[in-house]
């Protein structure tokens, strides 16, 4: 039997103390538990944040500081310290861990994104316990996934993990703000996210010292369920949190049951990092084709193109102004403008690549929306 794969999400407020500094009673009690799940055969990647926390005292900033310069400097010095009590903690119970330092760039470039995939598996394979976090010393806002939630999320994916942990301060999720309305109820379980849950729980209940609040847990929630993978957002203490949380038992909210869409590395990559080209407008039987019956986009269901791309870019798929999926292209938007409407044995002649389809259904995604409705 398979190991499962889980990817522990750890955030500032659970490894902070009253000051906003590196709590290392509470780093070394998430190891333990880390390291209790192992010992009980799972796979676990975890994703921590922490380096400014670990990072500022160093500097001589009486708090966390609030500056981007600030928190980058902190982060320079944090990150080789917080992976450093990793390491020492680790080492107790005779297990190695490793540092990876991520930026949003490394996900929208292809073959990066395709290393990092390569990187987890041999570590994985080598029974080592990858530490992973945003770079924060050189991220700039638009190289950034937000918050170390949606890092967990698209990694959690990536890895094609069995579950996601996300612990915070907070035991789950509330259909009001638990801090300032006594009337609110949690949330044990919910199946699936819906718009009005969303809606709901918008309030932000997070930690001071954190990025992010329960509005960028549910986001990440949804892009892991949206890739296959179930999540618990909640609380725990003590050595066997983890344990408790894998036998259901733990202190917050589960999400999503029953999931079977599980892209592809190469299809996560399309639909979630990509870089958008250019439009292609299809018919109502391509659109149908696509949606209900899994087939690939032939030049003949195409309208017009939108657009200046070449043979491998990702573009929108679009019926009736909806963007119904994306997908990477075998035709350059000029061979698509000759061929467009045709037979795909008139429009291989149009195209370098010398393929029938415009888009192969390998290479293509359904929207997400549309996604939930289809597959």
């Amino acid at each position: 039997m398979a190991k499962q794969r889980i990817v522990v999400k750890i955030g500032s407020s659970s490894l902070t103390n009253k000051n906003g500094g590196l709590d290392l009673l509470k780093l070394k009690e998430h190891t333990a538990a880390i390291a209790a799940l192992k010992k009980q055969h799972y796979e676990v990647i975890l994703i921590s944040s922490g380096a400014v926390s670990a990072g500022f005292y160093d500097l001589g900033y009486p708090s966390r500081p609030v500056t981007v310069s600030g928190k980058q400097a902190a982060a320079a010095v944090g990150q080789g310290l917080l992976v450093q009590a990793y390491n020492d903690a680790f080492k107790e119970y005779d297990m190695v861990a490793a540092q990876l330092l991520l930026t949003k760039d490394v996900f929208s470039n292809q073959l990066q994104y395709s290393n990092v995939y390569q990187t987890l598996t041999e570590l994985l394979k080598r029974d080592v316990i990858p530490v992973i976090n945003e770079n924060d010393t050189v991220a700039i806002d638009e190289l950034t996934f937000g918050d170390n939630d949606m890092l967990s999320a698209l990694v959690s994916g990536l890895v094609h993990a069995d579950f996601l942990i996300m612990l915070t301060d907070i035991n789950g999720l509330y259909d009001k703000n638990p801090k300032t309305d006594p009337t609110a109820n949690k949330y044990e379980r919910l199946p699936m996210l819906t718009a009005e849950i969303l809606q709901q729980t918008k309030h932000e209940t997070g930690s001071k010292v954190g990025t992010g609040g329960m509005k960028s847990k549910l986001l990440a929630a949804k892009t892991a369920l949206s890739l296959g993978v179930k999540v618990f957002v909640g609380t725990g203490s003590g050595k066997d949190k983890l344990i408790q949380i894998m036998e259901e038992h733990g202190d917050g909210t589960y999400i999503g049951e029953e999931l079977s869409n599980s892209y592809r590395k190469q299809k996560q990559w399309i639909a979630f990092h990509s870089k958008v080209s250019g439009r292609l407008h299809v018919d109502q039987g391509a659109s149908e084709a696509i949606l209900h019956h899994g087939k690939s986009l032939l030049p003949a269901g195409i309208k017009w193109v939108e657009g200046d791309f070449e043979i491998g870019n990702v573009v929108d798929i679009v019926y009736n102004d909806h963007i119904i999926a994306k997908g990477q292209v075998n035709y350059s938007a000029t061979e698509l403008i000759q061929s467009k409407g045709e037979q795909s044995k008139v429009a291989m002649k149009q195209s370098a690549s010398n393929r029938p389809e415009a888009v192969h259904r390998d290479r293509l995604v359904l929207s997400i929306e549309e996604a939930y409705n289809y597959e």
